[in-house]
């Protein structure tokens, strides 16, 4: 078996009125919020399917099925504490993180070291093991229209010591 696993994740919700905006556990002001069944975090959600697709668990929908009551209005944060107790099950621990969100608006830069700490905080790791990049779509695509707000992640797997 090797030391490493890699798993990449990715996640996109739709922008609607009167829904709160939650990147990384934080909220951010903003007119538009995402919609799902939990909070929708994208970037969170994103960072979990990469956790669990390093160890070929699947995917969030099947620990977290939208169809279950039990996880309406969910905060991503208390999934993303479950996956890594699954991930730390399995024993394995995680390297380091990186994720790109990409947005048109709002701007992202002044809320990337607050979502860092409260991933890290959550995850029990450094912040500099969790990268944040953010970027727009230049105002192709939907997500460039602001019709939605997309996630992209890779984490990197060692074998616990």
């Amino acid at each position: 078996m090797t030391a490493i696993r890699i798993g990449n994740g990715y996640d996109i919700h739709r922008l609607v009125p009167d829904r709160p905006l939650i990147l990384g556990g934080v909220k951010i002001a903003h007119k538009l919020g995402l919609l799902g069944h939990s909070d929708a975090d994208v970037l969170t959600h994103a960072i979990m399917d990469a956790m669990l697709g390093a160890l070929s668990l699947g995917d969030i929908g099947h620990y977290f099925p939208p169809t279950d009551p039990k996880w309406a209005g969910a905060d991503s944060l208390v999934l993303l504490a479950q996956v890594h107790e699954l991930v730390q099950a399995q024993g394995w621990q995680i390297g380091n993180i990186d994720s790109v969100v990409v947005a048109e608006r709002p701007k992202l830069k002044p809320h990337i070291k607050a979502m860092r700490d409260r991933l890290a905080t959550v995850l029990n790791l450094q912040p500099d093991q969790v990268g944040i990049k953010a970027t727009t779509n230049e105002k192709l695509d939907a997500t460039g229209r602001e019709e939605g707000i997309c996630a992209y992640a890779v984490v990197l797997l060692q074998l616990s010591v």
